[in-house]
């Protein structure tokens, strides 16, 4: 009898929700638009709602990333919203609108929502976003060094990193741990200054897949240098 005067209890309509509060920094939604996307997918009172089913209909909502769904007596939902932060474009099939977020989450949205036009690209193998991202944010502060910016960052299948620069050059960084790809790139950007004074040219190419050195193409010159001693790199028109 008891269960049953909850369960009748349960089902007025005196236990409804009348108000549903949203938290969370919202930059591309506004609190309109998320009611009007979830609002009509929820169902239930404060005693009957299935808040797992309450937290996938917000989280359908274009650009939210992740809910947390409570009840607040007696009658208040409240919702708290995480949005992608877009860090990088994810290539993908022509016209493609695949992003990868701060978490290093490949997510598909409306490109042209984001206001920033300088994302990088990243490719790579499925599932690979997250080893890519982690990569670019310890390869972008060594180009810095050298006035670039990593417009580019790419994982083949087998292991192997491309990185194409804002100057138009690009760089083979080879296989291996990151650890063992980026002593290989601070070498590089450690000595390029020096192999770029001595022939005066600005680089078209590197590659770093060379033991105890690295070769690069400068703009009319082919230069195979020394990691350690730059200096002494030879070239030839």
């Amino acid at each position: 009898l008891l269960a049953a005067g909850f369960a009748w209890m349960a089902r007025r309509p005196a236990f409804r929700f009348v108000d549903v509060r949203l938290e969370g920094d919202l930059q591309r939604n506004s609190v309109s638009t998320v009611r009007a996307n979830a609002m009509p997918h929820l169902a239930g009172n404060f005693f009957t709602m299935d808040l797992g089913k309450a937290r996938a209909a917000f989280e359908q909502v274009p650009w939210v990333r992740h809910a947390v769904v409570r009840r607040m007596w007696p009658d208040r939902l409240v919702v708290a919203l995480e949005e992608h932060q877009p860090v990088a474009l994810w290539e993908g099939d022509e016209n493609s609108d695949k992003m990868v977020n701060s978490h290093g989450e490949v997510f598909e949205e409306n490109v042209g929502d984001v206001e920033d036009d300088s994302l990088p690209q990243f490719a790579g193998p499925d599932g690979s976003a997250a080893q890519v991202l982690a990569m670019y944010r310890r390869l972008q502060p060594m180009f810095a060094g050298l006035d670039a910016e990593v417009t580019t960052l790419k994982l083949s299948g087998r292991g192997s990193w491309k990185v194409e620069l804002d100057n138009g050059a690009v760089v083979e960084l080879g296989r291996g741990t990151q650890d063992e790809v980026a002593e290989r790139t601070a070498r590089f950007v450690r000595t390029l200054p020096q192999v770029l004074h001595k022939f005066n040219a600005p680089l078209e190419s590197a590659d770093l897949r060379h033991a105890e050195g690295y070769a690069v193409k400068l703009k009319g010159l082919s230069v195979n240098a020394d990691a350690k001693q730059p200096q002494q790199a030879s070239g030839k028109q």
